[in-house]
């Protein structure tokens, strides 16, 4: 798993806070694979349209369920995996959907952004931070299977908790009228791919954003509905960078808003996370955006990073622990961690507690 802040790429571990225990099938030696399956299809909901489509998900469902069991054998393991509601896709149909965030290889780097926390101490910053503890933070949306609209979805969030923090009304912004109506380019296509900066320059050039009920979700690509869109429920005045290479800036940020971060989700373990720290290998591509709520330290004494996924209240939080942030610092990304404006230009004192 890799976070990266602007010109730096962090290696991270992976908590999931709170996942249900519903998600879950657990088999035993004396079920069969089919008797598992079934089991599964009953709890998930799953029908299949006919027995050559079910013959061909339970192959990949046996496949899945002796990783998982191969996995979760192994000893001195710090997270374990389950038979979630993914468990009859193969990992590169999970994905297909639900990223989104425009490879960073590819991703033009931002040329219009403030510089709002760049003169930070390690001081300025209390030693952690939870927004959802202080309503901030609004419920898990799911984006669904396909459309990769996880940049809209992390833009959406951020301007919903900006909002909440300056008026004190948490509102449900449309994820929709931004995959409509923000303007197509090379990083924003839609549900293909898109970069948050485009979805908060949209926002500010428009005048704001409307509500999820007036401008509901439709999992797909449409067509800008002008009119919908112009019952606006949140402004923004602008959008920023947190500096690059700098931890206590981002901590900082974080401290006063939620912020749009880029991760990677390719290492088949997180198709199935269930809970503990995540560990697994990921390359350093990014490929999904989320929403940085806030910060801590675990009993253990590991620091992390506390994120808010779109992929429904199943996968809703993850706490990201910050792993040897100066050790493996990476050169030649250019991805920014970034945070919505708010109307008011005044730079308000930082909380000594969240």
């Amino acid at each position: 798993m890799a976070l990266t802040l602007q010109g730096t790429t962090i290696f991270l571990a992976l908590l999931v806070l709170g996942a249900p225990q519903a998600e879950s099938v657990r088999p035993t030696a004396n079920v069969t694979f089919q008797q598992t399956h079934e089991m599964w299809m009953a709890s998930h909901g799953r029908v299949y349209k006919d027995n050559a489509e079910k013959e061909a998900r339970l192959k990949i469902f046996q496949e899945n369920l002796q990783f998982v069991k191969n996995f979760n054998s192994q000893p001195n393991q710090t997270f374990r995996l389950s038979l979630n509601r993914y468990a009859d896709l193969t990992n590169k149909e999970f994905l297909s959907g639900r990223t989104g965030g425009l490879m960073v290889s590819t991703l033009s780097r931002p040329t219009s952004l403030d510089t709002f926390y760049d003169s930070l101490s390690a001081t300025s910053a209390p030693s952690g931070v939870d927004w959802r503890q202080k309503g901030a933070v609004g419920p898990v949306k799911d984006q669904g299977q396909s459309c990769g609209s996880c940049w809209a979805h992390g833009a959406a969030a951020a301007v919903e908790s900006l909002t909440k923090i300056k008026t004190g009304n948490l509102p449900s912004l449309s994820v929709q009228q931004l995959i409509d109506c923000t303007p197509k380019n090379a990083d924003s296509q839609g549900c293909k791919y898109g970069n948050p900066n485009d979805a908060f320059a949209y926002i500010k050039n428009s005048g704001g954003i409307t509500t999820a009920s007036n401008y509901p979700y439709q999992e797909r690509d449409g067509t800008c509905d002008k009119k919908r869109a112009s019952q606006l429920a949140a402004k923004i005045s602008g959008y920023a960078a947190v500096p690059r290479n700098n931890e206590n800036a981002l901590m900082y940020a974080v401290a006063r808003q939620p912020v749009v971060a880029f991760i990677n989700t390719k290492a088949r373990e997180f198709q199935f996370y269930a809970g503990g720290i995540f560990t697994a290998n990921c390359d350093t591509s990014l490929d999904h955006v989320v929403l940085i709520v806030g910060y801590g330290t675990a009993p253990n004494g590991q620091k992390y990073w506390l994120i808010k996924n779109s992929w429904s209240s199943n996968w809703g939080f993850i706490s990201l622990q910050r792993q040897s942030l100066h050790e493996r610092v990476l050169q030649g990304t250019s991805i920014p961690t970034i945070y919505p404006m708010p109307r008011a230009k005044e730079c308000d004192e930082v909380p000594e507690q969240l």
